[in-house]
């Protein structure tokens, strides 16, 4: 049987199959597209991301504007206009860092090249101390690769372990700096409980490195103090960052600043008794 009208000749007729035609076509585009947006969701990458967005002022007020702009209180000293491996965008900078500003205490998961350390120094008070753990090059063997996690997210996490000297290295703020190596599972936090401001969590982003840093990091952190996680990008990159913290946001009050991919989380201060 024929598919397709019969065309008799005369333009009137011709017109009325093309756009017949046309109308078919369309019908199993919209059809294809239907089925594929249909996959997508059922695969989680429509889905709405489970950490609920807010601008960074909605977070802390300290970024709250005037009218003219950013308050003073946000400016900050800064190495602008270019990236390194493992490092954080311009305004993820400016957040990190003006939170910094107010914190005598800070620990890093992740140092890689060491400039986020650098500019967590240069904005900390004088008398601040901040403290940062990574793998060394010849400590990779102690790396521990978890059932489930992603094979790219612990070559990346290897391959950023490259280092024993620092962007600080050299520099005035080296001297508030402890630099630790070690595997981050293997990190004894009980000598370090409760005593930091902030915490920034951009070390591996295997599921299982995710989830230890940040019971670590739960247990580190000070009563109003802030914990930061870096690469919430989505289902398809750095999955086991939106894995483990889609999880973890059904039990604590997570958020993702708009415009980063910063998920961040202030830990309660106990009501007086």
């Amino acid at each position: 049987m024929d598919v397709l009208p019969r065309i008799e000749s005369g333009p009137v007729t011709l017109s009325i199959a093309i756009n017949i035609i046309l109308a078919a076509s369309l019908i199993a585009v919209l059809w294809k597209l239907k089925n594929y947006r249909e996959d997508r969701k059922k695969r989680g990458v429509l889905r709405p991301w489970p950490v609920r967005q807010v601008d960074i002022d909605g977070f802390d007020e300290r970024f709250r504007p005037t009218e003219f702009g950013p308050p003073p209180q946000t400016e900050i000293r800064f190495v602008a206009g270019f990236r390194v491996d493992g490092g954080i965008n311009d305004f993820e900078t400016w957040i990190l860092c003006t939170l910094a500003k107010s914190a005598r205490r800070i620990f890093e998961f992740g140092t890689c090249t060491g400039k986020t350390t650098y500019l967590l120094a240069a904005n900390a008070p004088a008398d601040a101390r901040i403290t940062t753990l990574t793998l060394a090059p010849d400590q990779k063997d102690s790396y521990r690769l978890g059932g489930g996690d992603d094979r790219e997210a612990t070559a990346a996490a290897l391959a950023e372990s490259a280092y024993t000297s620092f962007y600080y290295s050299g520099h005035a703020e080296a001297e508030r700096i402890e630099q630790l190596f070690g595997d981050s599972k293997a990190f004894d936090e009980t000598p370090h409980l409760a005593q930091y401001d902030l915490i920034f969590i951009d070390g591996s982003h295997a599921r299982s490195y995710v989830e230890s840093d940040t019971a670590k990091a739960l247990r580190m952190v000070k009563p109003g103090g802030v914990i930061m996680w870096h690469d919430y990008h989505g289902p398809r990159r750095a999955r086991g960052v939106f894995d483990a913290l889609n999880e973890l946001t059904r039990q604590l009050d997570l958020v993702h600043i708009k415009g980063t991919s910063i998920v961040a989380y202030r830990h309660p201060v106990p009501e007086p008794s």
